[in-house]
């Protein structure tokens, strides 16, 4: 049966799929559009489970707020090549997974991949039907919601989208220019948390060994090493505790004493680094 370069092209227009896959599914189908379109969702079927065994190191860090910013979704959707990460495909289904986490509120990636997407298909199934028209293994790593009870959500997105921050803002003061501040702090200098008394206990005393062993190595007085230990304690929360650290923007001061003259503070924050 001969198949017109038109018929081809409105298939690719509706799967996605390259053209020659797309002329050979006609064919197989005798022409007929609705069975070239399951024989290609078979076929990126097949592609995806033999590619559930490759590695997918590459793609995207994602956010999402809701229109009142008092909710958040931030999801990291993995590829094989960054080059796959720039495809406009790859980057639409990566967006809607956050967005689809923001309204239905999934407790975890299976339960994500069961929900709707769209054209009657389930997340899980257009995740299998990207894979094939993509060629490469693509799988949603993870997501996380937040929530602001009385507070203003701020995102962040790294230019090249491997790192996404979101923060929990109040105050009077302006909420989103010192929440995008703040966001970017979070990105480029990775706090643990942000008070001192969030960090883990099993951190801090973690940290507190690392320095007596260094201390008994360097030959330093037995009655000085948890003194010395305290001293790289208070060292570590300066360097890694949100309000403590120096503001990017102006190391002279805090990012506390920051907030405190903006008249704002930060209650929370979610980091997503691409592959972390």
């Amino acid at each position: 049966m001969s198949i017109s370069a038109q018929d081809v092209k409105e298939l690719r227009d509706a799967t996605g799929v390259g053209m020659m896959d797309c002329k050979e599914a006609l064919q197989e189908a005798d022409g007929d559009f609705d069975e070239a379109v399951e024989l290609l969702r078979k076929k990126g079927q097949k592609v995806a489970a033999k590619r559930a065994d490759r590695e997918a190191d590459e793609g995207l860090v994602v956010t999402t707020i809701s229109d009142d910013k008092t909710s958040g979704a931030i999801a990291e959707v993995n590829c094989e090549t960054d080059f796959v990460a720039r495809n406009d495909d790859f980057r639409g289904f990566a967006e809607q997974i956050a967005d689809i986490a923001l309204a239905e509120r999934p407790d975890d990636v299976e339960e994500l991949k069961e929900l709707p997407f769209e054209d009657d298909l389930t997340v899980g199934e257009e995740l299998a039907e990207l894979t094939g028209r993509i060629g490469e293994k693509i799988a949603i790593r993870r997501f996380q919601l937040i929530d602001s009870d009385d507070g203003t959500l701020v995102s962040y997105v790294h230019s090249g989208s491997r790192l996404g921050v979101i923060v929990d803002v109040t105050g009077d003061g302006d909420r989103e220019d010192v929440g995008l501040d703040v966001a970017m702090q979070v990105a480029a200098l990775d706090p643990v948390a942000v008070t001192r008394d969030e960090v883990p206990d099993e951190v801090k005393e973690k940290e507190k060994e690392i320095a007596r062993e260094s201390a008994i190595s360097d030959g330093k007085p037995e009655h000085v090493i948890d003194q010395i230990a305290e001293g790289k304690l208070e060292r570590f929360f300066e360097d890694n505790v949100l309000l403590e650290q120096s503001f990017v923007k102006d190391a002279s001061v805090s990012v506390e004493e920051m907030l405190e003259e903006a008249g704002v503070s930060v209650t929370k924050f979610v980091r997503y680094s691409l592959g972390d």
